[in-house]
């Protein structure tokens, strides 16, 4: 199998893009962005992996931007400074190490507060809508009025349509409302504020004594959005962990066909992906895991903590999410099969 090439863009190129954007004039619409291209990503849909989209955004204080609406979904991480988003109707300020996502179609804005330039990195699915050629994008649109509760107390089309059983093992014919009238689960905007979620990470840390050395897993918390079901996701696409990994831990060697983009935002460490050594430290981005390389990352003597988002709901709706949790474990298909099994179990009964 093919596949991008690991890349590692450093703290110190970020910041520099960030304080480039930071003296630009005010641009059209107030987004002072750039993208974090992968050289092997050509148009349409220019991603730092082949379906992910990254972008450095700065927010200079007391600026805002146009409001927008796109059918690209959204997670972003705050790396310095304070800010706002106003988005499906409701505003929330965030701060450093703030995550947050934006659902498809929702009207957006993002409004700079405090003294200093916020900086935050941006994940998007936009690459792929735009291979499909399906990206809609929409630059100040009017603000609909937020739907509610349905009214259900009447009867919907789709409950006169067709719905015919075919043979004995589930297969159905149903009619064409079936399609234009699909059952609906609320999607909305969340926040993960940093000053919340930091107080538990210890308990991931602590997973497997020191240096977590009796734990099969890595130590890290999803960032659930209850919308994604199943797919476990924060948006419908992407999933975003943080993880805190104590001094010294070393992961086991493992490959996905999910691709991987990690942050550093404490500590230091060292990555093996497809047989390329690299070493990173705060501040650090990386396309840590192409589709199904395989991939191992070992943390540095003051640990770390790390952001890593992932198109793993993705292939779970798409249905083909493998994963093979050691490489002397068998290939799994998660979500339609039993999935890959840690020692967490043992770990806690022996508590």
């Amino acid at each position: 199998m093919n596949f991008w090439a690991p890349l590692l863009v450093t703290g110190a190129e970020l910041d520099a893009e960030a304080a480039r954007l930071a003296d630009l004039k005010a641009p059209r619409g107030g987004r002072r962005r750039s993208l974090i291209v992968h050289p092997n990503a050509t148009e349409p849909g220019l991603g730092f992996a082949p379906g992910i989209e990254v972008s450095i955004n700065v927010l200079m204080p007391g600026e805002s931007t146009l409001r927008c609406r796109q059918n690209s979904s959204q997670v972003a991480m705050c790396l310095r400074g304070e800010g706002s988003i106003t988005v499906g109707g409701r505003t929330f300020g965030f701060e450093q190490f703030d995550v947050w996502n934006v659902p498809s179609m929702d009207v957006y804005r993002y409004e700079g507060r405090g003294r200093e330039p916020a900086v935050f990195l941006n994940y998007s699915n936009a690459p792929l809508l735009e291979k499909l050629e399906a990206h809609y994008v929409e630059e100040d649109p009017e603000e609909r009025a937020e739907l509610g509760a349905v009214d259900r107390s009447g009867k919907r089309a789709k409950d006169f349509a067709d719905d015919i059983a075919i043979g004995g093992d589930g297969a159905r014919l149903l009619g064409y409302e079936h399609l234009i009238d699909i059952d609906v689960v609320p999607s909305r905007a969340l926040l993960w504020p940093w000053r919340e979620v930091a107080q538990y990470l210890g308990r991931v840390e602590g997973l497997g004594g020191t240096a977590g050395k009796a734990y099969r897993g890595r130590h890290l918390y999803l960032l659930y959005n209850p919308a994604t079901e199943r797919r476990n996701g924060t948006t419908h696409s992407f999933f975003a962990t943080l993880a805190q990994y104590p001094p010294n831990r070393v992961d086991i060697p493992h490959r996905h066909s999910s691709a991987a983009i990690n942050y550093i935002f404490g500590g230091s460490g060292r990555s093996v992906v497809g047989g390329y050594r690299f070493e990173w430290r705060a501040g650090d981005i990386m396309l840590s895991a192409p589709a199904w390389a395989v991939h191992n990352h070992a943390a540095g003597p003051d640990g770390c903590r790390i952001l890593t988002v992932q198109d793993h709901p993705l292939h779970i709706a798409m249905e083909s999410l493998i994963w093979q949790e050691t490489m002397k474990d068998r290939v799994v298909k998660l979500g339609s099969e039993t999935g890959a099994q840690t020692n967490l179990a043992r770990l806690v009964a022996r508590a």
